[in-house]
């Protein structure tokens, strides 16, 4: 990375076990993007080799950030895939406010302007969402339909096993009466890496990893709240294929009730994958490649490839 480039952790060692000589070769671009309101969002990206297909915008879960997906990034892009992961605004790579977020509708408006960016390039985009990132995916595709391609939801956090505390709601409310919602820091309720994974190398990886984010502001709780309502009314305005990748062994999403939901979602071409002995971070998992291949056929099945 240059000085002035987003800098994230260097790639794990177990996430890069697995990769063909091709997929290792690739290397991956960190920009910025200045948004609206003058905030800069770190971006990780991969070009895709070969011929030209969809770009893929792939947001993060709560705590995690782009620099957790380069084998992700790297088996899509060999795909033929130009992969993008922004880092929300507070989080991963983004030193400004960190574990901030000023609202909900500033959370999506980012995506927006993301893909936005993205399809000035002139070819179809897909939008994904992994775990918490998925809220943020299903609003901005219900409220953008002509921006978006394609959703994929993976491990979503739409219907959470894990929640934040009451000690913690009351104090969300205090903090929003009293003024101090941009500073008074909560909690994030992940902070086992058993959540995530069974894989002991990515468990020491996720508790060493120093952009996880592990506090957020009120503000930042608040808005999850209210992404929760908008994903509500968002369910019958997404009209893209939508394909749900879930783990059978996931300890954070509901996987009946997001099931559930999903099969409400308004698209007609809706797609469910389950893989019943792994748990929610699937880019953790023995056999990564698996579920890109997975990924890879639906975008081409759909007519994204």
């Amino acid at each position: 990375m240059g000085v002035d480039e987003p800098n994230w952790p260097p790639e794990a060692v177990f996430a890069a076990s697995g990769l063909t000589e091709q997929e290792s070769a690739i290397r991956s671009r960190g920009w910025w993007l200045q948004v609206s309101d003058g905030y800069r969002l770190g971006v990780l990206s991969w070009p895709g080799l070969g011929q030209s297909r969809s770009d893929l915008v792939i947001l993060h879960g709560v705590q995690s950030h782009a620099g957790w997906y380069h084998g992700l990034g790297r088996r899509l892009a060999a795909a033929g895939f130009s992969v993008h992961f922004p880092d929300r605004r507070g989080s991963g790579a983004n030193p400004e406010a960190r574990g901030h977020a000023p609202s909900a509708e500033r959370l999506v408006e980012d995506v927006a302007e993301v893909v936005g960016a993205i399809r000035r390039g002139g070819g179809r985009v897909v939008l994904g969402g992994i775990s918490w990132g998925a809220k943020l995916a299903v609003v901005a595709s219900a409220l953008g339909p002509e921006e978006v391609d394609g959703l994929v939801l993976i491990c979503p956090g739409l219907e959470p096993r894990v929640g934040v505390g009451l000690r913690e709601k009351l104090g969300v409310a205090g903090a929003l009466a009293t003024g101090q919602a941009a500073r008074r820091l909560f909690p994030i309720p992940l902070a086992d890496p058993a959540l995530f994974t069974d894989n002991p190398d990515a468990r020491q990886f996720i508790a060493g990893d120093p952009l996880s984010l592990r506090f957020g502001t009120a503000a930042l709780l608040f808005a999850s709240r209210v992404l929760d309502r908008m994903v509500r009314r968002a369910q019958r305005q997404v009209r893209c294929p939508a394909l749900l990748m879930l783990a059978g062994r996931d300890r954070i999403v509901d996987n009946a009730r997001t099931r559930a939901y999903f099969e409400g979602l308004g698209s007609r071409a809706k797609t469910v994958i389950e893989y019943p002995e792994a748990h929610h971070t699937l880019d953790f998992e023995p056999e990564p490649d698996r579920y890109v291949r997975d990924l890879v056929n639906w975008l081409e099945a759909v007519g994204l490839g």
